[in-house]
């Protein structure tokens, strides 16, 4: 399965998930229900304007809310239709961003729903946990810049395979599937399933330091 594809399965995947739940379900997004992430991810895509403050803090981030949050006082069903779509003509149908950034954003918000909602962690299928692998490797030193006093390296449980995500001694290993190191990442780290070692220290360092975008 080509791993563009992948995004696309996330994405119709968490979009039935919405549909199922309806508008107010938790998230892990605390306060956020699945209405507000519905809202978020149409912003993300169709607001050129309004989604790069998404990640931007400031008078821009504070600006992208505004528009989030009188997005979520729309329709549900039809953000879910949107999200369903597929992404928009123009950036967000590039090979790159679905690979990475799209499928890191279907796959976390989808886990955001599901783990809130009572459904457990998830067996994926070989291709999957390689693109995921992939994109933990490629993403390690930014989601980790803010980790201070301590190295990191990551470990892709059951196997051998290592990647070092902050230079440093004493070092910490996190290890997990890859699914569940990119949601350790990206600052899920009361749900992500994973194992942290080494010197006591650094362990400590580590569970205490904030990761994410």
């Amino acid at each position: 399965m080509a791993g563009p594809l992948f995004d696309a399965i996330e994405r119709e995947q968490l979009a039935d998930l919405l549909d199922e739940l309806g508008p107010d379900a938790p998230t892990l997004l605390t306060p956020w229900t699945t209405r507000d992430l519905a809202a978020h991810l149409v912003l993300r895509e169709h607001d050129p304007l309004a989604g790069p403050g998404l990640v931007v803090p400031g008078a821009w981030g504070r600006f992208a809310e505004r528009r989030r949050t009188a997005l979520a006082r729309t329709d549900f069903r039809s953000l879910v239709a949107t999200i369903r779509s597929g992404p928009p003509r123009g950036p967000f149908r590039n090979g790159w961003v679905r690979r990475v950034p799209n499928l890191n954003e279907f796959f976390v918000h989808h886990e955001d729903v599901r783990r809130a909602n009572g459904r457990g962690s998830r067996t994926n299928v070989p291709a999957l946990d390689a693109a995921l692998w992939h994109n933990v490797c490629s993403a390690r030193w930014l989601l980790a810049r803010r980790l201070r006093g301590a190295g990191l390296v990551l470990e892709w449980a059951g196997t051998a395979i290592t990647v070092r995500a902050r230079r440093g001694e004493p070092a910490a290993r996190i290890a997990g599937t890859p699914g569940e190191l990119l949601l350790y990442l990206f600052g899920r780290r009361g749900t992500a399933e994973v194992k942290v070692s080494g010197p006591a220290d650094a362990v400590d360092t580590v569970r205490r330091a904030r990761f994410g975008m």
